[in-house]
């Protein structure tokens, strides 16, 4: 007779279903956080991106555009600040892929207690492979296929959608502290930040 597969989650990460079944098993708990830092560090990029693309298309320098400057002005305005917001994104980024990696570092520290523990285990491994390495290099089709192995017997972990309260909370949370160093390296008398992004 053919076991059957165990119930894993309930298929919402943002509700009381995935906090209970973490109680449970600290991995499950781990990877949900570590998918969440990813998922703000990525929201806080595409902030980052859309004003570092905005300062290319309209830099504000008369000449390189065909605008007056006061639309210029205007228009550098509705940017967040250009440069400094620019800057602040940047650094909000940093602060968030700091987070899901410090995550990632404490992965060999917490015990799985369920087979489920050890698929998100993996599932974190695997995933981080992706942002880092080349994923035909040894050993990472090996443990891909460990991971497939064990989603075939035990199920696979739900698919969950965070919510707004926490995306928006972690995005706050990450852009407040890259306010705060924008501002101290300003206030240092920093001639530049990050390379060519001036910050005076």
């Amino acid at each position: 007779m053919a076991a059957k597969k165990p119930t894993l989650l309930a298929t919402s990460r943002n509700g009381t279903e995935l906090q209970s079944a973490a109680i449970g098993d600290p991995a499950l708990l781990l990877m949900s956080d570590w998918q969440m830092a990813r998922y703000i560090s990525l929201l806080l990029c595409r902030v980052q991106q859309r004003l570092e693309s905005q300062m290319m298309v309209n830099p504000g320098i008369q000449g390189l555009t065909a605008d007056s400057p006061t639309r210029v002005q205007d228009r550098r305005s509705r940017t967040l600040g250009g440069p400094w917001a620019y800057a602040v994104a940047r650094e909000a980024e940093v602060f968030a892929m700091t987070e899901a990696l410090k995550l990632q570092d404490s992965l060999p520290e917490v015990a799985a207690t369920s087979l489920v523990g050890v698929i998100a285990k993996l599932e974190m491994i695997v995933g981080a492979d992706r942002d880092i390495g080349d994923p035909t290099d040894f050993p990472w089709p090996h443990i891909a296929s460990v991971l497939s192995d064990l989603r075939a017997i035990a199920g696979t972990l739900p698919v969950g959608r965070p919510s707004r309260e926490r995306t928006r909370s972690d995005v706050a949370k990450h852009w407040e502290s890259a306010v705060k160093l924008i501002a101290a390296l300003e206030a240092e008398g920093a001639a530049e930040y990050c390379g060519d992004v001036a910050v005076l």
